[in-house]
């Protein structure tokens, strides 16, 4: 038996064999053949296969997705089919007598460069889809499987080095029943997704990884980070009985579910639900939400070679406000860079991306982008309370330029006879420190705050949150934050308009009533968290509440602001 620990980034207990997924080499190197009609049947039939998967994903995502989510595959099936890129294999295969994987190396890179070269840049951006469509057959030519998370069809714990969001939604409709990451930690894409499913996880796990072979039994505590290697007898009866408690606890948390959140004196904390899909709102409303206090909307622009359309948008956004009947649904619109990539846009690699080109910085550069996510969302706006959240701003100028294009989009829309809501509810994220200072300004120009205490956190301290190495130093309950957030709360109360927490912290076990105490309004969070909140504030007065922040507050560092924390909780 061998115990890990990492870090726990999604609670809860797990129990199944470890499903190992590695990083395929798909290197090529140009080898001589003899046969060129067996060579040429291998790429036609490689060609085929891929077309199948490519089906088989179409049908899976329009299902499970949306129509307009699947479309992008219907363009790659339209690539294989074209007979240039087709014979473009074959011809080299014949000319050069090289081997169908050389071949679809080879064609790949003449394809790519064509379509770079062109002025139009929506055919520029179909080089990375001649990419996709390449790696798919040269996966077939070489034997490997698609992707493993496709073939799951009994429980397991994933272990890779990352999921990219995609993924990990995969995870979602498979018997995955937790996962390890070798990088990465509770802010990450997957960490934040995991949560929202429900679905225990750990990350940070680096080489220790190395430990765990692929089918080998696995136990996982996703609230502790640790995980035990091939367990004995004696460890698997203290483990089912930490499951039976927890399970007990979480049929105990079902019955706030049609509760408000409140503290035991009826001190009203509406609690919401962080999305990142349409379908997330969904599992919102079923678990007691009361409205979604974050829809990452950049999640329908990542893990895809081209942008979604304004119809595409429209439709996620409507969806997500008609699952929400009729509560309020907050959308940020496209936060992008820093650890967050858009293929499509072809960013830069900036020195310090959180730091630089990206968010409402990007949106304000790019107003044809900013204009089609605007347009889409005040026409969702017709089928709920959707409200619009403008990403890390920092000064009042940039919120009246975003204020600007909104305008614009309204016009536009007006002079096409295109319905939408004019009257939509305007906010920004307070996640820089200079707009926590600046709140009682910044409070005047908007109907509301959402303060993102992942990147206030990295800000404030200094620290990268996804760097491993200074993770220690990442401390929410530096008496520092908790000022900038008590701060923010003051000036927002002040004006009359909502103060919500949508990072991290909101969902984090216990926060509750710490946030509730320095004034804050609204609390979002994932959506396997929402149940637990209700239930900590409904222990507690909202005297208690404030005393307890206050405490905190008072303390010279994190250190002794974790020990309140923990003799509270105890």
């Amino acid at each position: 038996m061998i115990r890990i620990k990492a870090l726990g980034v999604s609670e809860g207990l797990a129990h199944a064999k470890a499903l190992v997924i590695r990083e395929v080499d798909l290197t090529v190197i140009k080898e001589s053949i003899t046969d060129v009609v067996a060579e040429q049947k291998r790429i036609t039939d490689a060609v085929e296969a891929a077309k199948k998967q490519i089906e088989s994903l179409r049908d899976q995502t329009a299902k499970t997705i949306g129509e307009a989510e699947a479309e992008i595959f219907n363009a790659h099936l339209l690539m294989l089919e074209d007979p240039d890129f087709v014979e473009g294999m074959t011809g080299l295969i014949a000319d050069e007598k090289i081997s169908a994987e050389y071949a679809c190396f080879c064609n790949c890179e003449n394809f790519q460069q064509m379509f770079r070269s062109m002025d139009d840049e929506y055919m520029q951006a179909r080089a990375a889809d001649i990419g996709d469509i390449s790696q798919r057959v040269l996966k077939v030519l070489k034997g490997v499987a698609d992707n493993q998370i496709d073939a799951i069809n009994e429980p397991c714990i994933i272990v890779a080095n990352d999921l990219s969001p995609s993924d990990t939604a995969k995870i979602g409709t498979k018997p995955v029943v937790g996962f390890i990451t070798r990088v990465g930690g509770r802010t990450s894409h997957s960490a934040i997704m995991a949560r929202s499913m429900g679905i225990p996880a750990v990350a940070g796990m680096g080489d220790k990884a190395d430990d765990i072979a692929d089918g080998i039994e696995l136990l996982l505590d996703g609230g502790s980070g640790e995980i035990i290697v091939l367990p004995d007898a004696e460890t698997l009866t203290v483990f089912e009985g930490k499951k039976k408690a927890a399970d007990e606890r979480k049929h105990m948390l079902a019955a706030y579910k049609e509760k408000e959140g409140a503290t035991a004196d009826g001190h009203r904390i509406i609690i919401e639900g962080n999305i990142g899909t349409p379908d997330d709102a969904v599992r919102v409303a079923e678990l007691g939400g009361e409205g979604v206090g974050l829809f990452r909307s950049e999640f329908l622009f990542m893990d895809r070679n081209d942008l979604p359309s304004e119809e595409e948008q429209f439709e996620a956004y409507k969806k997500a406000c008609q699952a929400m009947a009729g509560k309020p649904v907050i959308i940020r619109t496209l936060d992008i860079g820093g650890d967050k990539e858009v293929p499509a846009l072809g960013l830069e690699k900036e020195q310090n991306p959180f730091l630089g080109y990206r968010a409402i910085r990007i949106c304000l550069s790019q107003t044809d982008l900013f204009l089609t996510q605007l347009r889409a969302l005040l026409r969702a706006a017709r089928f709920g309370d959707l409200r619009i959240m403008f990403p890390m701003i920092s000064s009042v100028e940039e919120i009246r330029n975003a204020k600007h294009v909104l305008q614009q989009a309204k016009d536009l829309l007006r002079v096409e006879g295109v319905d939408f809501e004019p009257n939509v509810k305007v906010g920004i994220m307070v996640e820089i420190p200079v707009a926590a200072v600046m709140a009682d300004v910044l409070a005047k120009e908007v109907d509301f705050f959402s303060i993102g205490t992942n990147d206030l956190i990295q800000y404030s301290c200094a620290v990268d949150r996804i760097n491993e190495k200074i993770s220690y130093l990442y401390r929410p309950l530096h008496p520092g934050v908790l000022r900038l957030i008590k701060m923010t709360a003051q000036a927002g109360n002040a004006a009359g308009i909502e103060v919500g927490v949508c990072g991290e912290m909101a969902g984090t076990r216990g926060f509750a009533p710490i946030l509730c105490g320095l004034g804050i309004t609204n609390l979002s969070m994932s959506a396997a968290a929402m149940l637990a909140a209700k239930a900590d504030l409904a222990a507690v007065t909202f005297e208690q509440c404030k005393q307890l922040a206050d405490k905190l507050l008072e303390a010279p560092n994190a250190t002794e602001a974790e020990e309140i924390f923990s003799a509270w909780m105890d």
